[in-house]
């Protein structure tokens, strides 16, 4: 986990298990109560905040430290409800472009039940590209 990422925190990232070159990555994280709405199901949002993270990490693996995943698009089908505990997002590209991939995940519980698939189109930003626009945007 990167030191101070507060993001990480409160996504409840435990850690990365996984970051294969060829496009692939799986992470860990925590599912907590306080991420749950009633009947104790963890908000979908955060499901799909664990499959998209996976996804950009996998994308971070394949094509190195100088680029920024920007999601596109992204689709999640839920199969099955997440409760609190240890989950794990796994990721992978389908078909990888010059600007533009496509990449899969899916969520499992510790058991290696599937609750939640999804796909995204990701474009493949250059980071100091999106450094500077960011100082621009936030003035610093």
């Amino acid at each position: 986990m990167a030191e101070g990422h507060e993001l990480y925190e409160t996504m409840g990232l435990l850690r990365v298990v996984t970051l294969d070159p060829e496009g692939r990555a799986s992470l860990e994280y925590e599912a907590k109560r306080e991420q749950c709405h009633s009947g104790g199901v963890v908000q979908g949002g955060f499901i799909s905040g664990w499959i998209d993270a996976a996804m950009a990490h996998a994308a971070m693996a394949k094509n190195g430290e100088g680029i920024v995943p920007m999601t596109l698009e992204l689709k999640v089908s839920f199969f099955a409800p997440t409760r609190p505990g240890k989950v794990i997002a796994e990721a992978w590209v389908e078909r990888h472009g010059k600007r533009t991939s496509f990449y899969e995940g899916h969520l499992k519980d510790e058991h290696g039940t599937v609750l939640a698939k999804a796909t995204s189109t990701i474009l493949l930003a250059d980071m100091s590209r999106v450094v500077e626009a960011s100082k621009k945007a936030t003035g610093g």
